[in-house]
């Protein structure tokens, strides 16, 4: 008689069972992590988007989708839905279009190459309040470094940059060029790595200048990576923050205040949790609709090519 229970399972489920324990063990802390800290907060918000509460110990009132009629019927929100997209029109395309133009330059063997990459990447790293206060400093009306060479080359009356509430837009979208170009200059130098260059001996063969490489080769090889950065450049801008609260504040009056400020001032300002979730699932409904027609429009593109 056999002594103890016989095992069902092989010698090869066993260690299938155990590598699968394994990985799980790994993943499971970061698995709790987005749990706690990104799962639970985004549904309570679906949850806030329909009821009052304003943080404090008295009960959640339902009220349905009256926190979406009133803060459509809000003006300040509709300037910050405005503005949102303002920022991120003037800011997607040339963002795009230098780091492109940079990574093609820094792509080729010049000497200290690795010095420009740097460079240009630095402003990426470095912190977001340090950058904002250099440029506002920058940026100053009256003493400014800006307005002095504005004024030297023969500008009279340089524009008031942060100050000004048709220039600070202007401000701040610059700043975010300069700083997040450097970023995806690297996504554009890794996916230039993987071209063929075959393809550009064979298009200097039959007598093809260089903007004619970059026009039928480099751009359309470089298409799946100018629709990632497209997307995370359009998601990017229209949750941005902390560049506006450092620079501006969302001022002045509330010229720069965007769709997270006006979020922000909502729910830790004026403790009106309600509109404030009802706002944020606004922002999250205009980036997945963007979102999918950038996808819908890389299909199309590619299968054009």
């Amino acid at each position: 008689m056999e002594s103890g229970k016989k095992s069902f399972l092989t010698s090869g489920q066993k260690r299938k069972i155990r590598n699968n324990m394994t990985g799980y063990a790994f993943i499971l802390p970061n698995l709790i992590g987005y749990t706690v800290f990104v799962f639970i907060p985004v549904v309570f918000s679906f949850i806030l988007s329909v009821m009052s509460w304003d943080g404090s110990q008295r009960p959640m009132q339902f009220v349905g989708l009256d926190n979406f009629t009133d803060i459509f019927g809000d003006r300040i929100f509709r300037g910050a839905l405005q503005h949102t997209i303002s920022y991120a029109l003037m800011t997607v395309l040339p963002t795009l279009v230098l780091a492109l133009l940079l990574a093609v330059l820094l792509n080729s063997k010049l000497r200290g190459v690795a010095i420009f990459r740097t460079a240009f990447y630095f402003p990426y790293i470095a912190s977001i309040v340090a950058v904002g206060a250099v440029w506002n400093m920058l940026f100053q009306p009256d003493m400014g470094p800006i307005n002095e060479i504005l004024r030297f080359l023969g500008m009279q009356n340089p524009p008031r940059w942060v100050v000004d509430k048709n220039w600070a837009m202007v401000s701040v979208s610059i700043v975010s060029i300069w700083k997040y170009m450097g970023y995806y200059m690297i996504v554009y130098l890794a996916a230039l790595q993987g071209i063929s260059n075959s393809l550009y001996e064979a298009a200097s063969i039959d007598g093809a200048k260089g903007w004619q490489k970059l026009w039928y080769i480099t751009i359309p090889m470089l298409t799946p990576t100018t629709f990632f950065v497209l997307i995370m450049l359009t998601i990017q801008c229209f949750k941005v923050f902390d560049l506006v609260y450092v620079m501006t504040g969302g001022g002045p009056g509330n010229a720069t205040k965007t769709l997270v400020n006006y979020i922000y001032e909502k729910a830790f300002t004026s403790w009106e949790f309600g509109p404030a979730s009802a706002a944020a699932i606004i922002l999250f409904a205009i980036v997945l609709v963007i979102t999918l027609i950038q996808f819908r429009g890389e299909k199309k593109w590619s299968k054009d090519l």
